[in-house]
């Protein structure tokens, strides 16, 4: 089976055909469709499947650890697996594990499936940023990746209660395993093998170590904060009295304010300097949590959301930005990444722990003030990698 979906391993694909490409936006978001409707899930774990909010975050924190231990693991095999076989294998783990887990109740071996599963979405995401790193237009193909993946979700959101609704848990299980079987044919149009390129930022300047630190601390910390908040923010909107309903299509509408995010950054670049940027970001995604602590309607939380998205795919890219510009070799920003996603396994976790009875207080200020913290890592870093330019 698997000689059939990865085709001739002699045969070699254009990197920059429009095929590929297409084949490679694909596959790459059906990756990480549980990190995309993650709030969702988790809706979908507590109401329908019965466990707990706190058995819950475990679940999604286990499905997210997978994707790390992929996401690093990949650092090491990328020169030496043939990627058509890493895809069609990632899929299939896609696919079994959603089928798998909806005959699951047991939270132990959930957790155990999900994380299965969550190796299968890491390694997809990770090899698919390599091959759009080997393109010409890496940095459309990335855009293009972010863009996709943000426009499934605010496709999809909307369907969650009908789905829901009628088919319980097992109909977003089966909608996962749908999505990843459809990314089996495009398997064999991508390619066997290829070096890793990177763009680095051209006047990349060395930052000593203690700043690296500090820097890669802040990716971290950002990212426990955004994934501890986005765990459980479909559970707020609920909890505040909002209608199923009104809360997915809340967060639907958020990802095309992610989308502007995401946008707004490339059309700034470093026009105004990364710091200043990073700031309004940071700042910008912590606020609108803070409003959460108080009364909330359907309206008020639909601009809370909206706010947290756009900052944060605002902030995302001026991170990743900085990193690259702390080193010209372009390591940092593998160390970057490997943060980021440890950031996204020990959020959902470090929630579930500080969820009461009905109430998400704990969370927020957790996330709060992790998102402080992190830009009172990044400053540091960024200001001394401007001084180096005078």
């Amino acid at each position: 089976m698997l000689k059939l979906l990865v085709g001739d391993p002699a045969s070699r694909v254009e990197i920059n055909s429009t095929k590929l490409i297409v084949a490679a936006l694909i596959i790459h978001t059906i990756g990480p469709q549980t990190v995309l409707l993650l709030p969702g899930f988790v809706q979908g774990l507590v109401e329908y499947v019965g466990f707990t909010e706190a058995d819950a975050g475990f679940i999604a924190s286990a499905e997210m650890i997978g994707m790390t231990c992929a996401t690093i693991a990949m650092m090491f095999l990328v020169g030496r697996v043939n990627w058509r076989h890493v895809f069609a294998i990632s899929l299939l783990l896609l696919i079994f594990g959603n089928i798998a887990s909806i005959f699951i109740t047991d939270m132990y071996l959930f957790c155990a499936v999900r994380f299965i599963t969550g190796i299968g979405g890491g390694f997809i995401v990770s090899l698919s940023y390599t091959v759009f790193g080997l393109t010409a237009k890496a940095d459309r193909n990335f855009g293009l990746g972010i863009f996709f993946v943000l426009v499934y979700s605010a496709i999809v959101y909307p369907f969650l209660p009908w789905i829901f609704g009628s088919f319980g848990m097992p109909g977003l299980l089966l909608f996962f395993a749908a999505f990843a079987l459809v990314g089996l044919p495009f398997v064999h149009m991508m390619p066997v093998s290829g070096e890793e390129h990177r763009e680095i930022d051209k006047i990349a300047r060395h930052i000593d170590w203690n700043r690296k630190v500090m820097a890669l601390a802040a990716m971290f910390v950002y990212f426990v904060a955004a994934f501890a908040v986005w765990t459980y923010l479909f559970r707020m909107g609920i909890n505040a009295g909002i209608s199923e309903q009104e809360v997915a299509n809340s967060l639907s509408v958020s990802q095309f304010l992610g989308m502007a995010g995401a946008f707004t950054a490339a059309l700034l670049g470093a026009r105004y300097g990364r710091g200043l940027m990073l700031t309004l970001g940071i700042t910008g995604t912590a606020l609108p949590l803070a409003f959460l602590f108080g009364a909330t309607d359907a309206l008020a939380y639909l601009v809370i959301v909206g706010a947290f998205q756009y900052a944060w795919n605002l902030s995302h890219p001026y991170l990743l930005a900085a990193m690259a510009s702390f080193d010209p070799t372009g390591k940092m920003v593998v160390y970057a990444t490997a943060m980021q996603f440890l950031g996204v396994s020990a959020g959902p976790a470090a929630a579930a722990m500080l969820v009461g009875e009905n109430s998400y207080r704990g969370v927020l200020i957790l996330g709060i003030t992790l998102f402080f913290l992190s830009l009172a890592l990044i400053l540091p870093p960024v200001i001394a990698r401007a001084r180096l330019e005078n």
